[in-house]
């Protein structure tokens, strides 16, 4: 959900040494923009890499300690070309014998891009670093949920919609405990996502993430399994090095990578069931989501 990239570490029970987050010096003007892309385990830290790819930084929560230590309670598709008299072999998918085309139809015009530029200076020639991290549109009149830490110390934010308009938006609300905030972007009649409810979530079920992975890779679509519940983790911020625990979270092995930060977590009815905020960064297949319930007193907070 990014802006960002966190990685995570479990709690502080479990003994072990961390991972260091990776590094590179960038080499030239455009690798000094920093992108915030999510969440990461790492052992876990919030998730800000540098990436080749990019030319920039990029951000997710990474984890700071080993997996043993967790604990639990009870692109878009490239466009093919022809030739004149070619026959296509393409064979339409149907979304009633794949649900996760179905959810992605019903959401991905509704999951948006959010890029920012800190306060924070790069290099002899100051340089702003900024991010990017994904979230979500909850009302149609401009209102999108997103991680704090995909906004957190941003100068400017840019949101761009799935129809690739980019708007500027303003934080109106944020909690930086339960690592959520929302934006605001001057615009009405905006597609928005259905929320749902993680009080009776079951473990081995479907779940379908979108985002923006790495920054570049917009409206990307993962699946995966509902993995466990009531997770708690610790996350290293991979900018400030600055170390949180959360809990109560959902884990799954829909991949989440830097950049899908903020992102919706959905269920097979495309009801929005967590918010994307972190990834294990020496594992595969462990990612983490902030239970939607949690975000619903932030959610009435703007609403009202």
């Amino acid at each position: 959900m990014d802006e960002d990239r966190s990685r995570t570490s479990p709690p502080s029970a479990a003994t072990g040494p961390t991972s260091p987050i990776p590094t590179s010096a960038p080499s030239s003007t455009n690798e000094l923009r920093r992108a915030r892309l999510g969440r990461s385990l790492g052992p876990i830290v919030a998730t800000s890499v540098v990436s080749s790819l990019l030319a920039s930084l990029a951000t997710v929560a990474i984890f700071a300690g080993p997996l043993s230590g967790l604990t639990s309670a009870p692109s878009p598709a490239t466009g093919a070309t022809s030739t004149p008299g070619a026959v296509s072999s393409v064979v339409p998918v149907s979304a009633d014998a794949n649900p996760v085309v179905a959810v992605a139809a019903k959401v991905r015009s509704a999951v948006v891009t959010i890029s920012s530029t800190t306060g924070n200076q790069i290099g002899l020639f100051g340089v702003p670093t900024g991010g990017i991290g994904s979230g979500f549109i909850i009302d149609s009149n401009g209102l999108i949920l997103t991680n704090a830490h995909v906004v957190e110390g941003a100068t400017q934010l840019t949101v761009t919609l799935e129809d690739g308009r980019e708007l500027e938006a303003r934080v109106v609300a944020s909690d930086s405990a339960l690592d959520l905030a929302v934006v605001k972007v001057a615009a009405t009649g905006l597609p928005t996502v259905e929320i749902g409810s993680s009080a009776n979530l079951q473990v081995g079920q479907l779940v379908v993430a979108i985002g923006s992975p790495l920054g570049a890779f917009t409206d990307s679509v993962t699946s995966g399994i509902l993995s466990a519940t009531g997770r708690t983790i610790t996350v290293v911020d991979a900018v400030s090095r600055q170390r949180k625990t959360i809990d109560h979270l959902l884990q799954t092995d829909a991949a989440i990578n830097e950049g899908n930060s903020g992102g919706p977590l959905l269920d097979a009815s495309g009801r929005v069931i967590g918010i994307n905020t972190a990834e294990a960064a020496s594992a595969t297949g462990i990612g983490f989501a902030i239970p939607i319930d949690e975000a619903a007193a932030i959610i009435a907070s703007v609403s009202a």
